[in-house]
């Protein structure tokens, strides 16, 4: 993927290292690192929830999520925010995608009469506080709608090309871009909706319109491909197979097969591998937004 000359966004917040957006300590005792981990390990043994236990030994009133203004441009949790530092590669090369899809999305938004209103992507190591919680790196990438934010721990690239088999660049920019085709969907009110549409349904259905919704980020990524390599020539020679091998790799059947030896369609709620692939390269091949209507008869008008 051709990236190093593209525009890095200014919208990147990197928490590595500044204490995750979790509260600071107000006062109390101080725990050296042998008593912390004897806390801990006490917390372990009871079944106690060990985020509720760092809270307390910072002193700090507990990991309640705070709702921010999405213009308030404050770092969650409080945290003191950073631009991504010089000769961190990775930390540009998410920039730069984040600026691209930043480019393409406007453009895209224009054309239909309408203004783009950018995300921020939040860096973080290990754990980070939003608006909508507090996230784990376990999770994986995601997308807080609450704040307009995504969120990324680095190292699940590593997860992403060591345990899903799913290496190279341009893999790594569809995670980027998937997660900010929910914050185009949350700009288009298409989250709102299907998140009241779930209220009141049966798991199974509630699940079937949650991979809905993920198929149509899938899309949305392909989108911003589809745009970004005829203004910008990005793509290089395999990097469509690389985004269609994420997407397979991340799909819910093949992650619970490795995970419990079988698949129970029933409780899928980002979509199967073949839905993954099939809904990407459709907004890589179409490039509209129309094209990605994964929710036709799902929700009310």
């Amino acid at each position: 993927m051709r990236w190093r000359d593209g525009r890095r966004s200014e919208n990147v917040e990197d928490l590595r290292g500044a204490g995750a957006g979790l509260p600071a300590r107000r006062g109390g005792a101080r725990l050296g690192a042998g008593g912390l981990l004897a806390l801990l390990l006490f917390g372990w043994l009871l079944g106690l929830d060990p985020l509720a236990l760092l809270a307390l030994a910072s002193g700090g009133a507990g990991l309640e999520s705070r709702v921010e203004s999405p213009d308030s441009g404050a770092a969650p949790g409080g945290a003191a925010a950073r631009g991504v530092p010089p000769g961190d590669e990775l930390g540009e090369f998410v920039a730069v995608v984040l600026g691209d899809t930043e480019d393409t999305w406007s453009a895209l938004f224009a054309a239909r009469g309408s203004r783009y209103e950018a995300p921020r992507l939040v860096l973080f190591s290990q754990l980070v506080r939003s608006a909508c919680g507090t996230g784990q790196a376990a999770m994986g990438p995601f997308y807080c709608p609450a704040d307009r934010r995504l969120y990324i721990d680095l190292s699940f690239y590593r997860e992403l090309r060591e345990r899903f088999r799913a290496p190279g660049d341009f893999a790594q920019a569809y995670v980027i871009a998937h997660e900010v085709g929910h914050h185009v969907q949350n700009l288009l009110g298409v989250s709102q909706r299907a998140q009241a549409a779930q209220r009141g349904l049966p798991q199974a259905e509630a699940n079937a319109l949650s991979v809905r919704v993920e198929l149509q980020a899938d899309c949305y990524a392909g989108t911003w491909a589809h745009h970004a390599d005829r203004a910008r020539q990005i793509l290089e020679a395999g990097d469509v197979e690389e985004g269609l091998a994420a997407a397979a790799a991340i799909g819910d059947d093949r992650l619970q097969r490795e995970s419990q030896g079988r698949v129970v369609p029933e409780s899928f709620t980002h979509g199967s591998s073949a839905e993954r692939v099939r809904w990407f390269r459709r907004g890589l091949e179409r490039g509209t937004l129309e094209a990605c209507d994964t929710l036709s008869g799902a929700l009310p008008a």
